[in-house]
């Protein structure tokens, strides 16, 4: 009697750790509770003026900002869009956790803003390295994106001694002497693998060049790549969670790319409605995963639409587990107490 051939199950191979770290964590939760904190007082504005003023996107994930614009939080690009009765009000401004430049807080000190710095402190520490190294005589070489808000407000800095690089190719337009002392830094959120053809053209051209004594880059960027990496092997496609101008959800997909190789596609989506099915046939397995400033109901969305289409297995790999805390900006631990 023939054996009768029992058909494989699809499935969703789910990286662990993904979603939000502690820093984005953070700077959700400072603006969640100031405005629940307006909420609780019952002091509805005669003056029109909102609870909490954000400016910039306080996390780069369209959904989260959508989310807390939805419940009173105002958005600004720039500190000029905030009246200036908001400061004799007593209204708060946040800054994102992507930190800003010392332009931006004398501005807010110089109209008298209520400013809660949700700044991530990992983000905070290269800004610290900045000044240090400044104080000491260095030119930094920063390894960043250009335009972006965590290289923009590292810059800003010091202009003047802060070089931004973005590719193994700008190596070449920098220019030092041996007598110059040189130091390295580099965006929190970029791939290890990314920066390290940078870092070893910057070493071979500059031998002198020092690095910091911990990398830069964080401890939330790194895990989520390590565990991409292996949900790659495992999978015929990856899928990341996370906007497009969120720069490590953009890095963990190039990262899922590598992995797969020839053998499959990776893709982005902020949600489960960007999703095409045409990218699911003859796929048994798609991996999964999501940036540091991603909610986990997006990823289960995501993984529910692939469950209609036939991917009803779900395995997840593990590759450490993150038990990293920040605590709240001290004017909003007062709210809580």
């Amino acid at each position: 009697m023939q054996a009768k051939e029992v058909p494989m199950t699809k499935s969703v191979v789910l990286a662990d750790p993904r979603g939000f770290c502690a820093g984005v964590d953070r700077a959700i939760l400072t603006v969640q509770t100031i405005l629940k904190a307006a909420e609780s007082s019952g002091d509805s504005r005669a003056d029109g003026l909102p609870p909490v003023y954000v400016r910039r996107q306080i996390v780069h994930n369209r959904h989260v900002v959508e989310e807390l614009a939805s419940q009173g939080a105002v958005f600004v690009q720039e500190l000029a869009e905030i009246p200036d009765e908001a400061a004799a009000a007593g209204i708060p401004v946040v800054f994102s956790a992507h930190g800003v430049s010392p332009e931006v807080k004398h501005e807010a000190e110089r109209r008298g803003m209520h400013v809660v710095d949700a700044t991530c402190p990992l983000v905070g520490k290269v800004h610290r390295e900045v000044l240090r190294f400044v104080r000491e005589g260095y030119e930094i070489v920063y390894i960043g994106h250009k335009g972006h808000d965590e290289a923009v407000g590292v810059v800003g800095e010091s202009p003047e001694h802060v070089h931004l690089i973005e590719h193994e190719s700008d190596v070449e337009s920098l220019d030092f002497t041996p007598d110059v002392k040189l130091v390295l830094l580099s965006q929190t959120t970029l791939s290890v693998d990314e920066t390290a053809g940078t870092i070893a053209a910057l070493k071979a051209r500059f031998p002198w060049i020092e690095e910091p004594p911990s990398s830069d880059i964080c401890y939330a960027t790194s895990n989520r790549q390590a565990a991409v990496k292996l949900v790659a092997r495992q999978s015929d496609c990856v899928v990341i969670v996370g906007s497009a101008n969120s720069s490590n959800s953009v890095r963990l997909m190039e990262v899922a790319q590598e992995g797969l190789g020839e053998r499959g596609r990776a893709y982005r989506v902020d949600d489960a409605g960007e999703l095409d099915p045409s990218w699911f046939e003859d796929v048994e397995s798609v991996g999964v995963s999501s940036g540091a400033s991603v909610p986990d109901e997006l990823v289960s969305g995501v993984i529910e639409a692939l469950r209609g289409w036939g991917f009803t297995g779900i395995r997840s790999v593990e590759t450490i587990k993150e038990n990293m805390h920040f605590v709240l900006p001290p004017q909003v631990r007062a709210l809580v107490r």
